[in-house]
């Protein structure tokens, strides 16, 4: 495999992490814990394509649909919560609404990496270092979740009271998108 084509697997698997970080960092949110989450996402990215590999398809098949669907309940009840709170207050931004605790941060890691445990599997039936390419897919995950929090947190401050209401709508549509 190019380097260039486990560039663009990297950035594909990276995409929903990406998505997510950008309606969370619309909360406000701390520069430790863009750390935190990020730190888990990349961990998770590197975990799963070596899972993937070890277990096989049919094992992570199974696994990866029920971390994918609590993930996705996860995040459409986070975004209820968001729009329900933005509602109710008139826009003011709760950052408190998006607190994630050990448990929650894996979570969140698994349900942004379930594709990586395909990956995986595929990853073990082609010619290819898998140490280094669950490695590059881990780095650029971890970048795009950093990245995707720094803006939301940018934008966040800049769109103001709507903020919040904005974030609960992105984390509601990604959980759907995640579910189905």
């Amino acid at each position: 495999m190019s380097f260039f084509t486990l560039m663009a697997l990297a950035v594909a698997l990276g995409t929903d992490a990406l998505s997510l970080s950008v309606g969370i960092g619309l909360t406000g949110i701390s520069r430790r814990r863009i750390l935190q989450i990020s730190a888990t996402v990349l961990l998770f990215h590197i975990f799963m394509p070596l899972t993937g590999w070890l277990v096989g398809e049919f094992t992570g098949s199974l696994i990866g649909r029920a971390a994918a669907v609590i993930g996705s309940l996860l995040l459409v009840g986070l975004g209820v919560k968001m729009i329900w709170a933005a509602w109710r207050n008139g826009g003011e931004t709760e950052p408190s609404l998006v607190r994630f605790n050990f448990w929650g941060l894996l979570l969140l890691g698994a349900s942004v990496s379930m594709d990586a445990l395909s990956a995986g599997f595929t990853l073990g039936t082609r010619q290819v270092n898998l140490l280094l390419a669950a490695g590059v897919i881990g780095l650029v995950a971890g970048a795009m979740t950093a990245g995707g929090l720094v803006f939301g947190r940018f934008l966040g401050s800049r769109v103001g009271e709507r903020a919040q209401l904005l974030g609960g709508l992105i984390l509601v549509g990604i959980g759907i998108k995640l579910f189905f």
